[in-house]
């Protein structure tokens, strides 16, 4: 029987298939390309992944390599040779080639260890983040197509991000050599190794007019617990935040001294002459710009400028013909200011008069001060501080829109003083702060300002637009008995304190969860336990006393005790029923955001757990916004809504377009 053909091989045949399972090993009777499935995150980690993101050369640089042979060999880490290498790598365009040499610098300065920077010699690591923002740069504006054909292109944000860092890195280390020394010029001049190095800084003031921060933090080393958000802006250059004080203290502040009102005041009331100051802790962007009019040019030069600006008064700048967006950090700065700030500690030492509490009113500008932004001040409540605002300034200055009109200030004040202590202090340092920036209030900043006080804040943001006429005298003369001849001789010092009109260029007011008519808890037997440990001011306290018994028509040895901030509360206290009923300014539109714990109970009858719903309603407000909350219904995300629409409102209006008041709201 003859054998089916095709079930025998010729030795011949098995020859040769042995021969060629020698020469391609398993995969001669393989597909030579193979698929797998990827997931859209892999896809996308292999897209835009880099140096920086998986610590990794991008899929983009490894190409490039490939293309001129490199992959292997010297680049198999990054390294002088590599990058040597590749600068004369045959095959590649400028985009190509200038894109993996600024990821090449940036992996290989992650690899050299810290040196003295101070060193005549140069850094290496200086050398090596120079060489990267300098390959960064002629990517993004010297190669063959325009930066604004390449929007789209996921490399130029990666190179973006390289050229970013890279000038960060370079202004750290620069930093390193000239700190705790003096600034007299904007421009100034250095030579680091083979760098020449010019440092650009005429367009931004530091606060307080300082030449030279004690710190330079990049934006991108700080995180925070407690703020909800992080408000930043994509673009060029390095976010840093420009520390000139390690702490917001108070202690040295500008603003200190007598003011015109209370010229010839005697004491106590000069207790209330205030201080302010800018924060400390501004953000700056920097850039670094390479000269030359082509690509050769600028990859010759050893000359860098740094050009240092203030990315809150310059949203973009010109490089190259093109407008680039500067990046900023809206963020950061706020947060470690406050993170670093000891205010909830320091407020309640305050409160409850230990000697390294607050002792007078403070007014903290949240950037440098800036005459074309109109300012919103707000007051924080009972036993707070600064802190009471942290996601509302982070919210509200985190809306581009409200930014470019508005610049947050913010009062620290001393909450175990009387109200109309507080309350006039806090006028006499908003106009030494106004005098100083602006005294013939000629700035649109000083137009329109906006006041937002919350709680006990409410009440002296209300007494801030209203009109004293002669009720507060009437009530300080009942209260404490004294005759037309006594009144007279205190007058001097009391009469800036119970005699008042609004406060010039208040456009509009909000009151969040105030107690303007008191409230029943302060009358409660825990307030009222917990308010005898309050401690006022002692000096302030002896002082008022020492007048009062000397004026009163009663001479009895002991006066009438002075009312603390808690006691003053009290639906029932005198001062706190005289100044409900004040007018406000008709010139003034004025918002109440009310919260109450129980959406349940009938409007008129509900409260916060501090505040009645009948103690904070205002008639006449513009709009009345009542929220499901506790008393701290200011931090809440539907507060934060509110305030924004309140704010965008007063843009419009402002600026002449009509806008219908918003009728009440009920929210949840």
């Amino acid at each position: 029987m003859k054998p089916c053909i095709g079930l025998f091989f010729s030795k011949p045949v098995l020859h040769l298939a042995a021969v060629l399972l020698l020469m391609g090993g398993c995969t001669a009777f393989q597909p030579a390309i193979q698929t797998r499935t990827m997931t859209p995150g892999e896809y996308i980690a292999v897209k835009r992944g880099d140096i920086l993101t998986r610590g990794e050369l991008s899929t983009t640089t490894r190409e490039t390599l490939s293309i001129t042979g490199l992959a292997d060999g010297s680049c198999a880490s990054p390294s002088r040779a590599c990058i040597e290498a590749l600068k004369g790598g045959a095959g590649l365009s400028e985009e190509q080639r200038q894109s993996a040499l600024a990821e090449l610098w940036v992996a290989y300065a992650q690899t050299l260890p810290s040196s003295d920077p101070a060193a005549e010699a140069g850094n290496p690591q200086f050398e090596a983040w120079m060489e990267a923002a300098r390959h960064g740069y002629a990517y993004l504006f010297f190669t063959e197509r325009s930066a604004s054909i390449r929007a789209f292109e996921d490399r130029q944000i990666q190179v973006r991000d390289y050229y970013n860092l890279a000038t960060q890195e370079v202004s750290r280390l620069l930093f390193e050599i000239v700190k705790g020394t003096e600034r007299t010029t904007d421009e100034e001049s250095f030579r680091w190794g083979r760098w020449s190095i010019r440092v650009d800084m005429a367009a931004v003031r530091l606060p307080g007019g300082v030449g030279r921060p004690k710190e330079l933090v990049p934006a991108s080393s700080v995180s925070f617990a407690g703020l909800r958000s992080i408000y930043r802006r994509d673009g060029f250059g390095a976010e840093l935040l420009a520390v000139t004080a390690e702490a917001p203290g108070t202690a040295g502040a500008r603003g200190q001294g007598p003011q015109p009102e209370a010229a010839g005041a005697q004491p106590p009331f000069r207790w209330g002459l205030g201080n302010w100051s800018e924060m400390n802790f501004p953000v700056v962007n920097v850039l670094a710009r390479f000269p030359g009019g082509d690509l050769k040019q600028v990859l010759a030069t050893r000359e860098v400028v740094l050009t240092v600006r203030d990315p809150y008064r310059d949203a973009s700048a010109a490089i190259q013909g093109h407008q680039v967006p500067l990046a900023a950090n809206f963020t950061a700065g706020y947060g470690l200011w406050l993170a670093r700030s000891g205010f909830t500690r320091q407020s309640l030492r305050t409160l409850f008069g230990h000697s390294d509490g607050l002792d007078r009113p403070h007014l903290y500008l949240m950037q440098p001060f800036d005459p074309d932004r109109r300012i919103i001040v707000m007051l924080h409540g009972l036993a707070s501080s600064p802190e009471a605002w942290a996601n509302v300034a982070n919210e509200l200055m985190g809306d581009e829109a409200l930014r470019r009109h508005y610049q947050i200030w913010q009062f620290y004040y001393p909450t175990n003083v009387p109200i109309a202590l507080n309350h006039y202090a806090i006028r006499q340092t908003l106009r030494a702060a106004l005098d100083y920036f602006d005294a013939g209030r000629a700035t649109t900043a000083s137009q329109g300002m906006v006041l937002i006080g919350h709680s006990m804040g409410g009440v002296i943001a209300r007494l801030m637009v209203s009109s004293s006429g002669d009720a507060i005298e009437k009530m300080a003369r009942i209260d404490h008995n004294l005759d037309d001849e006594a009144f007279a001789r205190l007058m001097p010092s009391l009469g800036p304190v119970i005699s008042f009109a609004p406060v010039p260029n208040v456009g509009r007011a909000v009151f969040v969860a105030a107690p303007h008519r008191g409230t029943e808890v302060a009358g409660g037997w825990l307030p009222r336990w917990l308010a005898s440990f309050v401690r006022l001011p002692g000096d302030l306290t002896q002082g008022i006393a020492q007048q009062l018994q000397a004026s009163r028509r009663d001479r009895s040895p002991r006066p009438k005790d002075l009312p603390n901030s808690v006691q003053n509360l009290n639906k029932n206290d005198p001062f706190i029923q005289a100044a409900a009923d004040l007018p406000i300014s008709p010139e003034v539109r004025y918002h109440s955001i009310i919260a109450r714990r129980d959406a349940s109970v009938p409007l008129a009858l509900s409260d916060d757990g501090f505040v009645p719903y009948w103690s904070s309603h205002l008639p006449g407000a513009a709009s009345e916004a009542v929220i499901t909350s506790s008393h701290s219904v200011q931090e809440g995300a539907m507060s934060i809504i509110e305030l924004r629409g309140i704010l965008r409102e007063d843009i419009r209006q402002y600026h002449g377009v009509p806008c219908t008041a918003a009728a009440a709201r009920v929210g949840g």
